[in-house]
């Protein structure tokens, strides 16, 4: 089911003018019964189609044009935020204005793959592609839940306050109340 569907996704791209290149230099024949999907780029797919609204979970590249950096952070930020945002530059100027300009579950630069695979990084959505985060201490925290319990000690200060109230209590309510 997944293979049928992230190729309706890419038909639907291409359905409405998207260009699409999928990644098989051998020219291999890939039925989907072979349950391999190949890398593909889709460039230019319009902003109505599923493929970009939907959170994708497989080897497709939606690949946008833009003529300037603010057209880019508009269009990023016009969208749903996304589980990860893959972003490519050596500027390290431009990506810090990239990264305080959006948001994302988490960001890689210049890689496409092994954020996932940094243990010592939290992994994980916010708002619609999900909550917390998962690996290491994180993972543990946010699929764990502390049971927390508070013991009042048998002889302290605030057991003034508790009723039923005593000579002690009613001085000191006088003399504020005055």
């Amino acid at each position: 089911r997944h293979h049928a569907r992230l190729q309706s996704l890419v038909d639907e791209a291409e359905a409405k003018w998207a260009r699409v290149f999928r990644v098989n230099p051998s020219g291999e024949s890939l039925p989907a019964s072979s349950r391999i999907f190949p890398p593909t780029l889709v460039l230019d797919p319009p902003a109505d189609c599923a493929l970009m609204r939907e959170e994708i979970f497989g080897p497709v590249l939606p690949i946008l044009g833009y003529t300037s950096l603010g057209e880019a952070l508009t269009t990023i930020n016009q969208h749903e935020r996304p589980l990860a945002m893959y972003l490519f530059d050596r500027n390290r100027e431009r990506v810090e204005k990239i990264l305080q300009s959006t948001i994302a579950g988490g960001v890689a630069v210049n890689d496409t793959l092994f954020h996932i695979a940094q243990s010592r990084l939290p992994f994980g959505g916010v708002g619609p592609s999900g909550m917390g985060h998962y690996h290491g201490d994180w993972g543990f925290n946010s699929l764990s839940k502390l049971k927390p319990v508070f013991h009042q000690a048998r002889w302290h200060t605030m057991g003034l306050l508790n009723p039923p109230y005593r000579r002690l209590a009613d001085w000191l309510g006088s003399l504020l109340t005055r």
